[in-house]
């Protein structure tokens, strides 16, 4: 608890300096204001979005559509990957394709996927399901790849079936790997969606709010946009997948080590 108060302490010095430097170049003339605002103008413009709750609705619709080209990815990615740790042929196909599609940008789907589905949210949807599922592939299939194999040996010379071993034995001892590929995928959905929005200018989301401004030059709606974003990742991080990597850690005992 100590070390928890301490680091909250550390950071929220760090970021106060930071923003106060900031602001003072920003009213000294060391830049030119409109083009790197200072943190009053940029929260003067995230006070009026939220009065007139365009913020809310930006940030409404991109979860939505976060959670649910998330969800289809890794519910996608996860089953694959175990197939293509348990299956060398599936390994020698599909992972090999896994690996040459997790280095490609988000951003060359866009085109393809505005000619396959048009402007329209399903155009989103594919993006955001295509940056998230090769990495969760490659998590899944590297976790179980790096399990010991004297695991599934010991399980089935006490008498474990295939399934038993999979299910309770290899799936546990591979948790923390497949984890770590959710939150890999949760950072390339994030800017997969971002690079969608920004082209399929549908139900006004956080990345059409962020061209808006860059269309109008309004720098301090491009950065509080970026401050919107950056403010998600952390709480997603630190509300659901940090949580989530201390319980299996603390469950499986690998804390402690």
């Amino acid at each position: 608890m100590h070390s928890s108060i301490k680091s909250i302490i550390q950071s929220s010095v760090f970021i106060f300096l930071a923003i106060a430097i900031w602001e003072y170049g920003s009213l000294s003339g060391w830049w030119r204001p409109f083009l790197f605002p200072a943190p009053s103008t940029i929260s003067g413009y995230l006070e009026e979005a939220i009065r007139d709750n365009s913020l809310w609705s930006a940030t409404f619709v991109t979860i939505r559509r976060l959670f649910l080209g998330y969800l289809a990815g890794i519910s996608i990615g996860i089953p694959t990957g175990l197939l293509s740790a348990r299956f060398q042929i599936i390994r020698n196909t599909i992972g090999v394709l896994a690996l040459g599609f997790q280095g490609l940008p988000s951003v060359c789907w866009v085109p393809l996927a505005i000619l396959w589905f048009g402007q329209e949210e399903a155009a989103i949807l594919f993006v955001v399901i295509m940056g998230t599922v090769w990495s969760v592939i490659l998590a899944t299939e590297n976790g179980l790849a790096n399990i010991p194999p004297i695991y599934a040996r010991a399980a089935r010379t006490m008498g474990a079936g295939s399934a038993y071993t999979l299910l309770f034995v290899t799936l546990p001892a591979s948790a923390p790997f497949i984890v770590s590929g959710m939150k890999q995928g949760w950072a390339f959905s994030w800017r997969s969606l971002m690079s969608a929005e920004i082209f399929v200018p549908i139900l006004t989301g956080l990345g059409q709010l962020l061209h808006f401004g860059r269309e109008l030059n309004s720098m301090e709606q491009v950065m509080g946009i970026m401050f919107v974003i950056i403010l998600l990742g952390l709480l997603s991080d630190k509300l659901i997948f940090s949580p989530l990597e201390q319980s299996i850690y603390k469950r499986w005992g690998t804390n402690l080590a």
